[in-house]
C-alpha cells in the first residue's frame, strides 16, 4: 500500500516480476500465485495493471481469463483498449499479427459484460474491412451476445454485402442477427435464401446460419419466411435441407407438418431420419406407426421408426413407474 492507502501496483509488479516475459511459464505461475495473496478487489487492480502494461500476448490471454471470473466494470475499458490496439500502436505488422488471437479473446470477454457501451468499439472493428477477419468474426458474435438493437443495421449491412471478402464473417453476422431477434433482419435474411438456392459452394454455411437465424425469430405468421424455408427443402445440400426441417418444425406454422412430411421421401437417408424425428416431435406416435405400415417408406425409415417407438415406450414406462411410486408414497 502507498501512504494514502492505495495499492502500489508498480511495487507489486516489481516484486513479482509481472512484466518479465522472458520465461512465460514462470510468469504465468507468478500471476496465478497472486490469487492466494490478494483480495478480489486488489486482484482486479493488479490484473488491470498487467493488461495495460504487458506486451506479452500469452500473459495477456492468461490474465483476461483470470479477470473474467470477476468481470469488474473497471476491466471493461482496459479490454476495449486491447481490442483497439490502443497500447500497441508502435508494434510492427508481425507483432500486431501475434495479437490477433488475443483480440479475439478480448471480444469474447467483452461480450460477457453485456454492456452496451462496448457496442461502438465492436462495430468499429466489425466495419473495418482492413481488419483481420478473425477479429471481425469475434466482434460480430459479441454484438449478438450483448443484444443491443443499435448493432442490427450494421450487421444487416455485413450480411447483405456481396463484396465482403469473408463469407465466414457474413455467417457470424447472420447468427448475431438471430440472437438479436430484430424483425428488421427478416427481409435481408430471406433474400439470401431466395438468391442462393440450389448452390453447393462457399454459401452453404451462410445459408445454414441464415436458416438458424430465421428459426430463432419464430415468425409463424410470415408467409415469405415460411415459403423461403420451404424452398430450401429442395436445396442440393442435405445439411441445408436438415436445417430447414428443424426451422420449419419450430415455426408453429399450420402447414409445418405436411411440409416436412414430404421430406420422408427425400433421396438422402439423414434428411429422411431428421424429417421423421421432427414429425414425431410435432405429432407423436401416429406418424411412426404410419411409416412402419406404409410400403412407400424406405427400410431406413422403418428402422428409425421402430427405434423411436422403443425409446417412446421406455419413456412412458419410466413415467408411469415414477407416477405409481409417487402415489404409493403419498
Amino acid at each position: 500500500m502507498t501512504e494514502d492507502g492505495k495499492l502500489n501496483l508498480e511495487a507489486i509488479a516489481e516484486k513479482y516480476n509481472l512484466l518479465d516475459d522472458s520465461n512465460i511459464e514462470a510468469l504465468l505461475s507468478r500471476i496465478s500465485y497472486l490469487e492466494n495473496e490478494l483480495s478480489p478487489e486488489d486482484l482486479v487492480q493488479v490484473y488491470n495493471y498487467i493488461l495495460t502494461n504487458s506486451k506479452s500476448p500469452d500473459a495477456l490471454m492468461n490474465v483476461i481469463a483470470l479477470s473474467d471470473k470477476y468481470r469488474d466494470n473497471s476491466t471493461l475499458s482496459v479490454l476495449v483498449d486491447i481490442l483497439l490496439l490502443k497500447n500497441a500502436e508502435n508494434l510492427d505488422y508481425k507483432e500486431k499479427e501475434s495479437y490477433i488471437n488475443l483480440r479475439v479473446m478480448c471480444a469474447k470477454a467483452i461480450s460477457n459484460y453485456k454492456d452496451t457501451s462496448a457496442v461502438t468499439p465492436l462495430l468499429y472493428c466489425l466495419n473495418n474491412k482492413d481488419e483481420n477477419y478473425k477479429v471481425r468474426f469475434a466482434c460480430a458474435d459479441a454484438l449478438g451476445k450483448i443484444g443491443d438493437k443499435y448493432a442490427v443495421a450494421p450487421l444487416i449491412d455485413v450480411v447483405k454485402d456481396e463484396n465482403e471478402k469473408s463469407v465466414y464473417l457474413r455467417e457470424s453476422a447472420a447468427s448475431a442477427l438471430g440472437m438479436l431477434g430484430d424483425l428488421r433482419a427478416v427481409d435481408p435474411l430471406v433474400s439470401i435464401l431466395e438468391t442462393k438456392q440450389g448452390i453447393i459452394d462457399k454459401f452453404t454455411f451462410l445459408k445454414e446460419r441464415v436458416i438458424e437465424a430465421l428459426g430463432k425469430l419464430r415468425l409463424s405468421d410470415n408467409e415469405r419466411v415460411f415459403n423461403a424455408l420451404k424452398m430450401t427443402l429442395m436445396d442440393e445440400s442435405p445439411q441445408i435441407r436438415i436445417n430447414a426441417i428443424e426451422a420449419i418444425m419450430e415455426s408453429d406454422h399450420p402447414e409445418a407438418f405436411e411440409t416436412i412430411k414430404g421430406c420422408l421421401l427425400d433421396d438422402d437417408d439423414e434428411v429422411k431420419k431428421n424429417a421423421l424425428i421432427a414429425l414425431y416431435n410435432l405429432e407423436g406416435r401416429r406418424i411412426l406407426d404410419e411409416v412402419i405400415r406404409e410400403p412407400i417408406y424406405s427400410d431406413v425409415l422403418k428402422v428409425e421408426a421402430v427405434s423411436l417407438i422403443d425409446e417412446y415406450e421406455t419413456d412412458v414406462e419410466e413415467e408411469f413407474a415414477q407416477k405409481f411410486k409417487k402415489e404409493l408414497d403419498d
